[in-house]
């Protein structure tokens, strides 16, 4: 079985490396043939830059760059698009949602009868603004 972890990158620098690094490490305890595919939505941080140094440190990670920002949907379906895994597992790279988690809605979707499994925050980090904004 191939996974695929799809996420899109804007302005998220920051977090890119941690994020693979996290990712990687809870998908090898689900499956032996991972990619991850990194969407760069037109991103003015040096995101893209991040994203291909990883592409060149391990050829797992798949970069789709985008021509401008079309929007977090539009880089998420492109995402998809590139994905060639049998299972795939959306979530972005802003470590908001942990990617350990992918542990947790593999158990799931293995327990049978389910086709798609999905997650919703109960409690939004960070401050109102964000929040309402978010």
């Amino acid at each position: 079985m191939k996974l695929s972890i799809v996420t899109t990158l804007y302005q998220s620098a920051a977090t890119i490396d941690e994020f693979c690094r996290r990712a990687f490490a809870a998908a090898a305890k689900i499956a032996s043939d991972v990619e991850l595919v990194l969407v760069n939505d037109g991103s003015p941080d040096d995101s893209l830059d991040r994203a291909v140094a990883l592409h060149e440190a391990d050829p797992r990670v798949v970069v789709v760059d985008l021509a401008r920002n079309f929007g977090h949907h539009k880089a998420m379906m492109t995402g998809l698009a590139h994905a060639t895994g049998d299972l795939i597992f959306l979530i972005d790279c802003d470590l908001e949602e942990e990617p350990e988690l992918l542990g947790m809605f593999f158990e799931r979707l293995s327990s049978g009868g389910f086709d798609v499994v999905y997650g919703q925050q109960e409690i939004r980090r960070g401050g109102l603004s964000e929040r309402f904004t978010g």
